[in-house]
């Protein structure tokens, strides 16, 4: 049947028509917040294929459109304090970043069903992209997270505000300024547009001295960029930065790539897609639970893949576990060991 459901957001109440179950007390209630400018294009038609899946599988579902990207943060937190069983992600790294946000420390899951343009995310787990050549991709993905395990994972702090895969300052933070948001037309040309962004970028920008602690390190030095990771993809999922790293070890890398030109830039980008940076004397990684950075000069700040108010000084940590997430089987290689509780 078809069902009306309201919600509010910063400039008022909206409603959108939505295919759901006829209540049974036994479904397990669920959130469905999708962001209609992820991707290369709108998600809008097919989210009603998505719900069947989840009725079918004994979900009782809720919609919600996002209008900005804090808003996602703003309604999988109404859904963490209702007590919704789980809330499912529709959208880029972004849109699932401000939604973990929001479940931070609850009960609630998290379900990605991956939709942007690179979807890092989605790729650290093992879930496909909905694209053109995949368009059952969100119903495949519906289906497996709808019976899937959840796991714990750990969630990073920067400046207080919960980030899921990365926070980094410098030459990555300021494409990222450079490029978000973007028209839908410009994620057509996603990778050489990133590509072209961030050499003009690295042509004027010479890199910063930072002093850096982490844990019971300290290291001061002149970088072009310093990246806290909570996952191993980095580089929109086309290289992995931190080979070796779990979801919920309880502790993040913090890499600092040294230089000051746009050679020292390609010198990492290569040597990160050949896995060479692990044991470059440029690139450095200090392990960390707790972390603070100083700049003499301002910088730019990104967190997964989004823009953020920058500075001179940040502060990163860890939050051990703070979030519960449906995953498909083959991502238990992404941890270390802990146990999934069943969903149902």
């Amino acid at each position: 049947m078809k069902v009306t459901v309201y919600y509010t957001a910063f400039f008022g109440i909206f409603s959108t028509e939505i295919l759901k179950a006829p209540y049974n007390s036994g479904m397990v209630n669920t959130l469905l917040i999708y962001n209609p400018a992820a991707g290369r294009f709108s998600v809008r038609p097919f989210v009603s294929g998505i719900i069947r899946v989840l009725n079918e599988a004994g979900w009782s579902v809720e919609v919600a459109e996002t209008i900005n990207i804090r808003h996602a943060t703003q309604l999988a937190r109404q859904a963490a304090t209702e007590k919704f069983s789980a809330v499912f992600a529709i959208g880029g790294d972004g849109t699932v970043g401000q939604v973990a946000a929001g479940l931070i420390g609850s009960q609630t899951a998290l379900g990605v069903l991956p939709a942007g343009t690179s979807n890092v995310w989605a790729r650290e787990i093992g879930l496909n992209a909905f694209t053109w050549n995949h368009l059952r991709a969100f119903r495949e993905n519906a289906q497996i997270l709808a019976h899937a395990p959840i796991y714990t994972v750990d969630l990073g702090l920067c400046n207080d505000q919960p980030f899921l895969m990365w926070a980094g300052i410098g030459l990555d933070a300021l494409t990222v300024h450079k490029l978000e948001p973007r028209k839908r037309f410009e994620k057509y040309l996603s990778i050489p547009h990133y590509a072209a962004t961030t050499i003009w970028n690295a042509m004027l920008w010479h890199g910063m001295n930072l002093r850096v602690w982490a844990d019971d390190k300290r290291v001061e030095g002149h970088y072009l960029l310093a990246v806290a990771s909570n996952i191993r993809h980095y580089l929109g999922g086309l290289a992995e930065i931190s080979p070796q790293a779990y979801l919920d070890d309880g502790e993040m890398d913090l890499w600092l790539l040294s230089g000051d030109s746009l050679a020292d830039a390609f010198r990492h980008f290569f040597a990160i897609t050949a896995g060479r940076h692990v044991t470059s004397d440029q690139a450095r990684c200090l392990p960390f639970r707790n972390a603070r950075i100083e700049s003499e000069t301002p910088f730019s700040l990104q967190m997964d893949g989004e823009p953020m108010l920058g500075g001179q000084q940040v502060t990163i940590s860890i939050a051990p576990q703070a979030l519960r997430v449906l995953m498909p089987p083959q991502a238990a290689e992404r941890l270390c060991g802990h146990k999934a509780t069943e969903f149902r």
